[in-house]
């Protein structure tokens, strides 16, 4: 059964008067959360679509670079996409219930906000009304301001990523401890583990991404102090 099947099946188990935000409730087994994950960054990524006032084809397209959408799901991704847009539920609500459904997870969350940046990104244009909706997201997420600005360099042109934040140490850390941080993040970061997370396989492809910000941010720092101890 496709993850899209599984997510018209979703949907159609609404009753009537329920809005999109109701199908978080009902997913609550770890087998469904590449369901939830799925429904979440579209539905999310609808509201911060609205918050910039308009959605552009390069934000459609990178809907189907992460979940490479087939012709035959497109009609079932565009309507989570419009009931999220015409739901009266802000979009807050919306945060608060993928909050709660992933709560155990936290790195999950992480990864829907990368997500987000991914869409918002996708025009080459950063709207300061984007900025403000992921970085509330992220309040409400539970992401410490240390990864969503680690977020926010790595995909914002010409903001260039402190390698230490990205690798999660200080530069007052010896390289051996980088160097332990840094193999913890390449090995939390593997796409197996990744699909054993319940992740779906659309949102591993982002760490890609990821990982080699991680190896540039490791190979910065290693350089920097080889030269300091030249």
């Amino acid at each position: 059964m496709s993850i899209w099947t599984r997510i018209s099946e979703a949907i159609a188990a609404l009753t009537s008067g329920e809005g999109l935000t109701a199908v978080f409730d009902k997913l609550t087994s770890p087998p469904e959360r590449s369901v939830g994950f799925t429904i979440a960054v579209i539905a999310l990524g609808a509201k911060m679509a609205k918050a910039d006032g308009h959605v552009t084809r390069d934000e459609v397209v990178a809907f189907r670079q992460i979940f490479q959408i087939a012709e035959a799901d497109e009609a079932q991704a565009a309507r989570v996409f419009n009931l999220a847009r015409q739901d009266v539920a802000g979009f807050e609500t919306y945060a608060a219930k993928v909050a709660k459904m992933f709560r155990d997870d936290r790195q999950f969350l992480t990864d829907l906000l990368e997500g987000l940046f991914h869409i918002a990104m996708a025009d080459g244009n950063y709207h300061p009304k984007e900025d403000e909706f992921l970085g509330i997201v992220a309040q409400i997420f539970g992401v410490p301001d240390s990864i969503f600005q680690c977020l926010r360099t790595r995909y914002v042109p010409g903001l260039k990523p402190d390698p230490y934040s990205v690798l999660g140490v200080g530069p007052d850390f010896s390289l051996d401890q980088i160097r332990a941080n840094w193999r913890s993040l390449v090995k939390a970061n593997h796409p197996d583990l990744l699909t054993a997370r319940g992740l779906p396989a659309e949102a591993v492809a982002l760490a890609t991404t990821r990982l080699a910000n991680i190896n540039r941010a490791w190979e910065e720092i290693r350089s920097q102090r080889e030269l300091q101890n030249a």
